[in-house]
């Protein structure tokens, strides 16, 4: 059975608590897409972790981590990022590296870091990881696969054709020193070495353990909303954050994703630039900011203060519509426990007309929030374990949600732990 876990938003949703408690049940995660540009918090028996590349799932024995194909792979981050969780007491992981996978270069990350301070004020709010060059580069064709390591003369002659536009970029555009192949082919040579030991044809690996019945968990990065074709266009991510994508970023068939689970969460944060419409500002924002997530609101990768709003139900709506959803995951809902009432953003307005349908950009620029207030239930719900047990008013906001997206909310998350979570 394959499940996928992602995103309804912006990112930010909790998605990786939420692997790591599906992981539980699962043979395989596999990441599908991104790089190490957004992470994932999880906290569990071994403490607290930031993780940017590794699948969640690397905390249990029992469990294979893929990085596939379609992800935008960070050597040197990746084992760094190993190299971290190992030194924290977690059992060396089983990790497999898709041999299709394409390598963030270190000019990707210059080229990144160049162009964010070359746009000054227009900029597209970057993490400065490589991406949307690294992307560039893949759909240019003129990416590097891991498989490409491992034949050293192509792979140099490749590096000439390659660095001689991207010199031409350096010197001409950005007045930045140029790039040398030998410098690059050593670094590359690095590389091989320590992925060597993972490197993998992963759609056949997979193809034999769908037949095999293993339970495989496909895990994405950010959400609906920064996906490049359905997402605020051109304040998204450079690869797609969709299940659908699930299917080519790991290479199995479409029709084995039986389960989509997406996680909203119980109110809304956004890292980075672009149409939020339900956002708020000062004292009230710092308040949710300082209270939100596990030891607040800011980046897993990044650490910056993110972006804070009330629950937006024509985003979420749209968001898991896009997704294909089977499952809504209801997160960080504790949170919420100090606001005598919530407000929930039902409509946009615009241009004096009110939607609940998610517009494209220019007109989602335009748009302001039709705010519903609903009766907060001033109490503290974490600890509860069965839905019944819930306040009143707290069953009634979830309720309202649900009915609102219009998809089943069946799981709801009351806390950061593991085992903080309500069945439905």
């Amino acid at each position: 059975m394959v499940k996928a876990v992602v995103g309804a938003n912006w990112g930010d949703e909790g998605k990786g608590k939420i692997t790591d408690m599906l992981s539980k049940e699962a043979d395989i995660i596999v990441r599908f897409q991104g790089g190490a540009n957004a992470g994932h918090t999880i906290v569990n028996d071994y403490g607290k972790f930031a993780l940017h590349t590794l699948p969640s799932g690397v905390f249990y024995n029992h469990t294979t981590s893929i990085i596939g194909n379609g992800v935008a792979l960070n050597i040197p981050v990746l084992f760094k990022e190993i190299k971290g969780i190992v030194e924290q007491g977690v059992p060396m992981p089983k990790i497999l590296v898709s041999d299709r996978a394409q390598i963030v270069m270190p000019y990707h990350v210059l080229l990144d870091e160049y162009e964010e301070e070359r746009l000054a004020g227009k900029s597209f709010g970057s993490t400065k990881s490589g991406i949307a060059p690294f992307y560039s580069d893949k759909y240019a064709k003129i990416g590097f696969q891991v498989a490409e390591l491992f034949d050293e003369t192509v792979l140099k002659d490749k590096l000439e054709r390659v660095i001689v536009q991207k010199n031409i970029l350096l010197e001409h555009l950005y007045h930045k020193p140029l790039l040398k192949v030998e410098e690059l082919f050593t670094t590359l040579m690095e590389y091989r070495e320590m992925v060597e030991p993972y490197v993998c044809d992963v759609s056949a690996f997979l193809y034999e353990a769908i037949k095999e019945g293993k339970n495989i968990l496909l895990e994405g990065q950010l959400g609906s909303l920064k996906d490049p074709d359905h997402g605020i266009y051109p304040m998204v991510t450079s690869s797609s954050t969709l299940a659908a994508y699930g299917a080519i970023g790991a290479g199995i068939p479409p029709y084995e994703i039986k389960k989509i689970v997406t996680v909203v969460k119980a109110y809304s944060s956004a890292v980075g630039a672009g149409a939020f419409v339900s956002e708020i500002f000062g004292e009230e924002a710092d308040e949710l900011r300082r209270r939100g997530g596990d030891g607040g609101e800011y980046g897993a990768t990044t650490g910056r203060p993110r972006r804070m709003g009330w629950f937006d139900c024509v985003a979420s709506k749209y968001g898991c519509r896009i997704q294909g959803t089977t499952d809504v995951a209801f997160t960080v809902l504790d949170v919420l426990g100090y606001l005598d009432e919530i407000p929930v953003c039902v409509g946009y307005e615009i241009d004096g007309e009110i939607t609940t349908e998610f517009p494209t950009t220019g007109k989602l620029e335009k748009a302001k929030p039709v705010l519903k207030t609903l009766p907060g239930w001033k109490s503290d719900i974490r600890g509860i374990t069965k839905y019944e047990e819930l306040p009143g008013n707290c069953r009634k906001y979830i309720e309202f949600i649900e009915e609102q997206i219009g998809f089943p909310i069946t799981m709801v998350s009351n806390g950061p732990g593991r085992n903080d979570i309500i069945y439905r």
